[in-house]
């Protein structure tokens, strides 16, 4: 089965902070820890796998290694990075314990931190969850992404309740402790008459609460799935790939939380004329033989208009010119590329008898001084086979 990319599994862009990314990690962790979701197989795999992401990320060395080699960085069978065996000084192939690397995160004994979020110290009304982030996409034309334009994004999301204002709690209603755990979050249980096992609590989730009504619309989840519109800017420069971030237009967050993010990655058409190479734009213009032979001025079209060029006499197939500015706006720098523009000789078909004949004529006229290229070619191949 082929491995998720590390940023996407954490949900955060590549060029992420190391702050963003353990603050994406310490969210996720919280929501898939198995004793969050006891019994639950497939929170316990995401649970690892966050992990396992966050080990690598959260690690410069490793990171640099994940960002030029991917996953194949860490496989024992890789070859060499920087010349090096996959495990020798370039980067360590072991990752931590998820369970260890939870605790190296929280800080403190792992059931000092569980009970700090599930037991008597934790108070259900206090703990706020920042809601997850969104990923969605855009489609963009070549121009709205030289210039810049305002795109309407249309998705889905999960808002706050508005009958619980995201609490989960029934207007009037309060929170009680677990009748069944008596609000510590766990049960504790003798195994052998010597040794005590603590478990999470199946009512309340570790929780050490319960709701004395949860809300009747949302059911106590304080969400509810919603159809929302937002514009968003698109800067002049983007690139296909781009992504861009709207802050907290993401999912609600749990019981009050700040909302998550909304990431929109940018999908730039491809056009009919244009093609785009970095900051440069490249147009392949077809002239005639006779106006590569004479020298023209040529109308060329731009994506802010026409504009025109010198060819000079004797222009040969795929010589480039430049249009200085023409081209795309750099993001980082605010400088524009160039328009390169590629000439490519179109050579007559379908000739008549009169063309054909003139042709004749004309090539009679031509010696070696008119064909330069194919006369040092053959000098090349004479000295070669000599």
């Amino acid at each position: 089965m082929t491995k998720r990319d590390y940023y996407e599994i954490l949900g955060v862009p590549r060029n992420a902070s190391q702050e963003e990314i353990k603050k994406a990690y310490r969210r996720l962790a919280l929501q898939y820890h198995p004793d969050r979701n006891p019994g639950n197989k497939e929170a316990e795999e995401k649970f690892k796998e966050i992990s396992e992401a966050y080990d690598v990320l959260s690690d410069p060395q490793k990171r640099a290694a994940y960002d030029a080699y991917g996953h194949a960085a860490f496989d024992p069978r890789a070859r060499a990075y920087a010349g090096q065996g996959a495990g020798s000084a370039g980067w360590q192939t072991t990752f931590h314990d998820p369970f260890e690397l939870f605790r190296e995160v929280f800080g403190g004994d792992f059931g000092d931190v569980f009970s700090s979020f599930f037991g008597e110290r934790m108070t259900v009304e206090t703990e706020e969850i920042e809601g997850e982030d969104i990923v969605r996409e855009v489609e963009i034309s070549l121009e709205e992404a030289v210039n810049g334009c305002e795109k309407e994004i249309t998705y889905e999301r999960l808002g706050f309740c508005s009958n619980c204002k995201g609490t989960g709690a029934e207007p009037g209603s309060k929170y009680r402790a677990c009748p069944t755990c008596n609000g510590h979050g766990q049960i504790r249980r003798s195994v052998g008459g010597f040794i005590t096992v603590a478990q999470t609590c199946p009512r309340c989730r570790g929780e050490g609460k319960t709701l004395e009504k949860p809300c009747r619309i949302c059911h106590g989840e304080g969400r509810r799935p919603e159809v929302t519109t937002i514009r968003m800017r698109i800067p002049a420069g983007v690139d296909d790939g781009t992504r861009l971030r709207s802050r907290h237009n993401g999912n609600a967050g749990i019981r009050g939380g700040p909302a998550g993010d909304l990431y929109v990655i940018v999908r730039v058409k491809p056009h009919e004329i244009f093609h785009r190479q970095d900051d440069d734009l490249i147009l392949e213009l077809p002239i005639s033989f006779v106006q590569a032979a004479l020298g023209a001025e040529i109308e060329v079209p731009t994506l802010e208009g026409k504009t025109k060029i010198r060819i000079p006499a004797g222009t040969q197939p795929g010589t480039v010119f430049r249009i200085r500015g023409a081209g795309v706006l750099n993001m980082r720098t605010q400088t524009r590329g160039d328009l390169l523009v590629k000439v490519n000789v179109e050579v007559p078909t379908h000739l008549t008898t009169a063309q054909k004949n003139k042709l004749l004529e004309f090539a009679a006229l031509c010696d070696e001084k008119n064909t330069p290229g194919i006369r040092s070619f053959w000098e090349r191949v004479r000295k070669l086979f000599k």
